[in-house]
């Protein structure tokens, strides 16, 4: 284990867990998803009937494969699995398949945003184990349920070094790895958990784990939590438990050791050698980091614009698109900042809303030749967000065109002028807001489809 972060106040070192999106499991030809009746999905082997077999899931191995390469690993010359012996309902053969001597990957790394980089020390892939169902809460429950539906979905284990000095770097490093595998496309809104060891300077690094956080924002809140309650307890190595409801950690168990889970290579599973690590290589996308760099200095944008761009894998394809028929400033104006702004109004993230997105497109050209203003661009947005129609069609129904005309806008200013005298003579004393205001009363009056460059050209030329 790394000693470089041990000068921190905080250590923190993740043990992630993700799902792979493929539509059957790591040994068995059961879905992954479908029926959600407890019990629906299991093979034999997923439940651990005597005398059946497991079969390597060929296409696990290689979105495995896919984020070692994309970690920047060191790939083990072959797929070795092990046997990680434990009693406990959610697995049915009382053993997991799993990797230990020799993992898919190791001694990879992850740059975070604040540009610390830290070391992956293992990727390896295993079967996920069972769900366990408490039905009035893990605390009080007076007895337990097993769904095996769970069991046997392949899994890839990262696991980080322990080189994260805060819940907040934590919670960086799960957004970085999400996005890299959307990128990569190995992962679809599937399970992802993880198990996070914690310890501080003033206990001396004795480390405590928390086992089975879900999702990056409860793992940030697990964290917060137990740094807190380090600082206030006296800790001593252990197992812990967290809670989303009550945002609090449960003592578990006292800390397991390797050894206790008795690891042997797995007699139903030969070592099979790698041979395809540089046709996986050849097939990788360029990824995020890569991706924020070409935008700056292709298109000339702000560093921080095409960071925030590239980092969302839905956001960055649309950039690439809107980029071949309007300005980069245009489309960084709008799906950056504006886009956004939506969604945030919402709540909500890009996929979790129906956005057209070549009406988007369309929008943002007619936004580019300054067909429509910003402000009426703003409006037809929020409505699109909402629900898809013809951009174009709805511009010229509301009447949305941009006035540009200078002769029309004259007209429009002389009447403003006129109907607001008191308005004329404050800014001819010298008070601006009051030519705002005029431009503003036009801009009323055109529904907000005035150009408003115009509108003040022709109201400063008239007063």
């Amino acid at each position: 284990m790394s000693q470089k972060r041990f000068t921190s106040d905080v250590v923190i070192g993740l043990e992630i867990h993700i799902q792979l999106a493929t539509a059957s499991k790591l040994f068995s030809s059961a879905p992954t998803s479908g029926n959600e009746e407890p019990n629906s999905r299991c093979a034999l082997v997923d439940v651990g009937m005597p005398g059946s077999k497991p079969v390597v899931n060929k296409q696990a191995v290689s979105y495995a494969l896919k984020l070692c390469l994309a970690m920047q690993c060191t790939v083990a010359p072959a797929l070795i699995f092990s046997r990680k012996s434990y009693f406990y309902p959610d697995m049915g053969k009382n053993f997991q398949i799993t990797q230990y001597e020799e993992p898919l990957g190791k001694d990879g790394k992850m740059v975070l945003v604040s540009g610390n980089e830290i070391g992956i020390t293992r990727i390896h892939l295993e079967e996920d184990p069972a769900s366990l169902v408490h039905p009035s809460g893990m605390q009080t429950s007076s007895h337990v349920l097993v769904d095996y539906n769970r069991s046997g979905n392949p899994l890839c284990e990262l696991v980080t070094e322990p080189e994260l000095s805060s819940p907040e770097e934590a919670r960086d490093f799960m957004k970085q790895l999400i996005t890299v595998l959307h990128y990569l496309k190995i992962y679809d809104k599937g399970i992802i958990k993880a198990d996070a060891n914690v310890s501080l300077k003033k206990n001396e690094y004795t480390r405590v784990e928390i086992k089975n956080i879900t999702g990056f924002k409860e793992i940030e809140r697990a964290l917060t939590y137990e740094v807190e309650r380090q600082k206030n307890e006296t800790v001593t190595q252990e197992t812990r438990s967290w809670d989303p409801d009550a945002g609090v950690t449960h003592l578990l168990r006292s800390k397991e050791t390797e050894e206790e889970y008795g690891y042997i290579l797995e007699p139903d599973l030969p070592a099979v050698t790698i041979t395809n690590v540089e046709e996986v290589k050849k097939s990788l996308p360029e990824l995020p980091l890569a991706k924020a760099q070409r935008f700056a200095k292709k298109l000339k944008i702000k560093e921080e614009d095409a960071r925030i761009i590239a980092q969302d894998y839905l956001l960055a394809e649309m950039f690439e698109e809107a980029v071949e028929t309007v300005e980069p400033k245009v489309a960084v104006t709008w799906i950056r900042h504006e886009l956004n702004r939506v969604l945030n109004y919402q709540k909500k993230t890009l996929e979790e809303v129906d956005l057209d997105k070549k009406q988007f497109l369309v929008l943002l050209d007619l936004v580019g030749k300054k067909a429509v203003t910003e402000n009426a661009a703003k409006k037809i947005l929020n409505n699109l967000v909402e629900k898809s129609f013809d951009v174009k069609e709805y511009v010229k129904k509301e009447g949305l065109e941009t006035v540009s005309d200078a002769s029309s806008l004259e007209k429009m200013c002389k009447e403003a002028i006129s109907a607001n005298k008191e308005a004329v003579e404050d800014y001819k004393a010298g008070n601006e807001k009051s030519l705002n205001f005029l431009v503003g009363q036009v801009m009323r009056k055109t529904k907000g489809a005035a150009s408003p460059d115009v509108v003040l050209q022709q109201m400063k030329k008239l007063l």
